[in-house]
This record gives C-alpha cells, structure tokens and sequence, in this order.
C-alpha cells in the first residue's frame, strides 16, 4: 500500500488502493513513547501503540529544511491520469497529482480545514438562501501554459463532476449534483457557486480543480491516458519525464508561492518486493509496509527512521454482486459469516504489538469522532454452522468432496489479490481456509500490482481484497460513492432503493457529528447487503531515510509539498 497525500482532487472521494501487504514484528511489550521523527534502526525495544492524536512525519518548519535535494519514491502504475475520474481515482494517482495539481486546501491532524492562500483568498458564504458560496481566486495563480487559474475552472469542475453528462465518469457526484450554478463574480478571478439544495460541508467540494480543457470528451475518456499533461498542472512541481517505468516532478519555475524545498522527486513503478529491495539498497528513501519480514530486513540499513502512526486506511473485502454465485445473497452472507476477523488478523499482524479497534466501518476510521461499528450482526463474529445454514436454506446442499452445490454446480469463488510479497499470499491462503470449513470452494487469481487498477475498471473479479483511504473527515459524504446503486465506484455491484435514499440525508445536516449519524444509519443498511466487509484497520509504517522532514504517518493532515525535505 501507498502514502496518499491529501488533499488533491476532491475532499469528497475516496480513494482506492490495494489492500495492505503484510505484518509482523516481534514486539508484545509497550516500548518507549515515539519521537515526533520516529525510531533510529537500532532502537531495540517494542515499538508502542503510536497516539492518535500525534503526527510521526518529522515535522519542520521550512526554515530548518535544506534547500535542494532529491526525494526517491515508489508507487503502484496506474495508467489514468484523471485522478478525479472513477478510472483514476487511486491513492497512488492522489499521490501523484499532488506533487503538480492545484490543491486549493489543507488539513491539519484532526482534519480541519483551510483554505490555501496560493490559491484561494477567500471562500465564504453570501448568501443563505439559496446556499451561495463565493470563491476569490489568487491573482497569481495560472495554468503552465499561462492561462488564469479563473472562475472557468470552478465551473468545468461542477460541470464534470455533477452525473448529468454520461460522457464523464466522475469518481463521486455527491454534492456536485446539489450545485446549480457557477457563474463569474466581481470578475473572472471570482467564482460565485449557487446550490439548488443546500449541501454539507460545502467546504468538500472545490478542494481541487480540473482546467477547462477537460470538458472535451475525447480529452476526459482518453486525454490522460499515460499522460499527465503538465501545461495544465498548476502546483510547486511540474513533471519533467513520465512513461509507464517513472515519473520525474522538479521545481515549477512558473510557481508563484513558496518555492519548493526539493529540487527533484522521482517515482518508480515497482512490484512489492522490488520496492523493499530498493530501499535496503539506498535506491528510495521511504517505503511503507505493515510486514515483519520487511521491517527486520530495512533495519539492516542504518541510516534510516521508523515511523509508526494511525492509517485512514481500511482494508476490505468486495464481492462482486454481477458475478456467478455472488448474485445470491445468501453466498455473499455465508462468505461474511464464515470471515474469521480474529485469525485473519493473527495472520496480518502476527506479532505486532497493533491492538486497534476491528473495523465497522469503511468510509470512517476507527478513531475519528462519531465512528459506529455498523457492521450487521452475522459480520461481526465468525459462525461457521451459521454459514453453513445461509446455504443450505437458500437451496445449496453439501457435496462429497465437502463444498456445497447447486445445480450440479460446485459453490467455487474467485478471489483475486496483487503482488509478491509472501504476506498477502499468505492471507489469501487463510481466506481460502476459512471458506472450505464453510464448504465453499475458492479458487486463488494471483496478478501482478501493475494490474490492479484495469482489473477493478473491468469489474475482472469475485472476491476483491482492496482498501479505502479517507482523504478528509468528511466520510460521511462517501456513502453514496461506496454503496450507491448507480455509482461507478460501487464495486460490489450490490444497491437498494433505501440505501440510495439514506446515503443523501448526510449532506443536508450542517452539524458534522450529527451528519456522520446519519451516514452510520446508511452505511449500517448498505452492509445488509453483504456486497462488502471490512477486514482490518492496518498501521502505518513508514521506513525512511533518516533527516526527510514532513513525510510519515500524519492522520488527516495533508502533505505540503513544497515543505518536504531534507532536515538541515
């Protein structure tokens, strides 16, 4: 799994990533507090439960960062640029358009909210009824090709985003579809957004931008296709190289705020195993893992830090409604009841001292205020006889070779996972496991990472291991993104009528915890449905070269990129 910086695009989407790959550390004990800039490799103690309310990024004020240098990553392909599109809409593409795309606001740790003053003056409401806001633009802020970053951005954005035009496939529509116009104010350095439904937080919306440009069909579908298109980036970095091995960010001579700590940022498109390999070899400078093996293999490199933190990732389980036995929803209960949480964690976690809450929840971490469990209750505790009954009252009957059947056929399902790394063939090989003490038969799809995004776009799978990364506090506006019977990023292909209308009350209610309620109260009837279950909620360890300041595991906050650096 990546790092995704937030925010880029949309505070209102969240984004997709593989699941997490792996676990361990032989640590029981409670070891001492961590630092602010993480563990020396040496450090020989248990590593602690990192606090929830504490960043573990090396935090620095620019002053006290190095002027030049350059950062070497890794991240997953993924070949649509258009982030904001359902195509796109991966942590690792976040990532990326963080570096070079405007992102008009900033969180902090608890996820609260401000506005970038690079980009945007002022955002304020001026009227009640109806909801008006009214954005002020940054004087200085233009396109790479030259063009103003105007009031003609905030409208192709409403206007791509909002689900009235098929020709786009926006990532979520929530909100947008509640906006009824953009129209320029005072001047074109001003855009006036007027909502024909009031919508909550407003705040969510506008956080990223698409150029004008975008509009054109042919350019959205297929325009960004292995292509960045840097004369429409608008950030600290520009991209100087990318094809389907790297991507190069440097310096943005047309950048108009703080210039950039770091003078270059390279990216490799790596396999799990090729990346933990680069880092031992000082070829990158941060890796992130949840692995055992992998963290008593990068601590033989000296020069680094361990950080330990909170992720606002979920691992989950997706099954795809549209196929073969999964249609049944008493196969996609059985599959829920027969889920062993308990022993799958003992797999993923095996030996780390990682006691967080099970997870209840995919569009809410497990720390974030107004969190529910709103799991049902046949996913909240392993039943394999109940299993076993779903089946044999929904008309499947126990074969010889101890899988059930029905209709002649073998219950035999897909379950498709990504990468080489010995740890998530190794929760596979539990799942597989779990399912056969239920009499259902799963057949292992092993794929490279590089084809992660095209076999989720494709729908080319049946039980899908994947994860959600909350880029904002505001989950509450993912439940439509998530569960909607019509969305593009449902991927269990499973809806209803009740769970469409529930997932709209959130976005009414200005109250943030009172919101979050009634996304608990959706979500609770979204997972009757058995179309997904939450699998953990997995750490965040970074391993990083030792001094690189403002990188590391940080809650909600959002990354500055032209504040990451090199620790003077």
């Amino acid at each position: 799994m990546k790092k995704t910086i937030t925010v880029t695009a949309s505070a209102v989407a969240l984004a997709l990533a593989l699941a997490g790959c792996g676990a361990g550390n032989a640590n029981q004990a409670t070891g001492a507090a961590e630092p602010a800039e993480g563990f020396a490799a040496d450090y020989k103690g248990a590593y602690p439960m990192p606090s929830k309310t504490k960043a573990y990024n090396n935090p620095q004020e620019r002053d006290n960062i190095k002027d030049g240098g350059t950062l070497n990553l890794t991240t997953t392909y993924t070949p649509n640029w258009n982030y904001m599109s359902v195509d796109g809409n991966t942590s690792y593409m976040s990532e990326l358009w963080s570096w070079y795309m405007p992102s008009l606001a900033t969180f902090d740790l608890k996820g609260n909210l401000e506005w970038n003053k690079d980009y945007i003056t002022k955002a304020e409401v001026t009227n009640q009824d109806p909801l008006t806001v009214t954005y002020t633009i940054n004087d200085k802020a233009n396109w790479n090709d030259g063009t103003p970053i105007d009031w003609t951005a905030f409208e192709a954005t409403w206007k791509i985003n909002n689900g009235k035009d098929t020709n786009y496939s926006p990532a979520s529509t929530e909100g947008w579809e509640n906006i009824e116009s953009v129209k320029q104010g005072a001047n074109a350095k001003q855009a006036v957004v007027t909502f024909a439904k009031p919508f909550y937080p407003w705040q969510s919306l506008f956080t990223g931008l698409y150029p004008p440009q975008a509009l054109d069909y042919k350019t959205y579908s297929e325009g960004w296709v292995d292509t960045p298109h840097a004369e429409w980036g608008a950030g600290p970095f520009t991209v100087e190289k990318a094809d389907k091995d790297s991507v190069t960010f440097v310096r943005n001579p047309k950048w108009w705020g703080n210039t950039a700590k770091l003078d270059k940022v390279v990216y490799k498109y790596m396999e799990s195993t090729a990346q933990v390999n680069a880092f031992k070899n000082s070829e990158i400078d941060a890796l992130t893992f949840t692995s055992n093996n992998i963290l008593q293999t990068v601590k033989g490199r000296k020069d680094i830090q361990i950080r330990l933190g909170y992720s606002s990732q979920v691992n989950v389980l997706n099954f795809n409604g549209k196929a073969g036995f999964l249609k049944d929803q008493a196969v996609r209960k059985a599959l829920a009841q027969a889920f062993d949480r308990d022993t799958f964690e003992k797999v993923h976690f095996q030996g780390l001292n990682w006691t967080p809450d099970d997870p209840g929840s995919e569009v809410f971490p497990v720390y974030q205020e107004g969190y529910e469990n709103n799991l049902p209750a046949e996913s909240k505790k392993v039943d394999v006889k109940g299993a076993k009954a779903t089946l044999e009252k929904a008309g499947y009957k126990m074969g010889k070779d101890g899988y059930y059947e029905k209709d002649g056929k073998t219950l035999q399902i897909r379950y498709t996972y990504f990468g080489d790394a010995a740890m998530v063939t190794n929760m596979a090989k539990a799942i597989s496991q779990m399912m056969k003490a239920a009499g259902i038969k799963i057949k292992l799809d092993n794929r490279d990472d590089a084809k992660f995004a095209d076999t989720v776009a494709k729908g080319d799978f049946e039980i899908l291991p994947m994860a959600w990364q909350s880029p904002s506090p505001y989950g509450q506006l993912n439940i439509s993104q998530l569960y909607g019977s019509k969305s593009e990023s449902n991927y269990t292909f499973v809806g209803s009528e009740e769970v469409d209308k529930l997932a709209k009350v959130p976005g009414t209610i200005e109250d943030q915890l009172e919101a979050v309620k009634a996304a608990n109260k959706a979500e609770k009837a979204a997972l009757k449905l058995f179309g997904t279950v939450p699998l953990d909620a997995p750490p965040s360890f970074y391993a990083v070269t030792k001094g690189l300041a403002n990188w590391g595991p940080s809650g909600f906050q959002t990354v500055v990129p032209e504040n990451v650096g090199w620790q003077k």
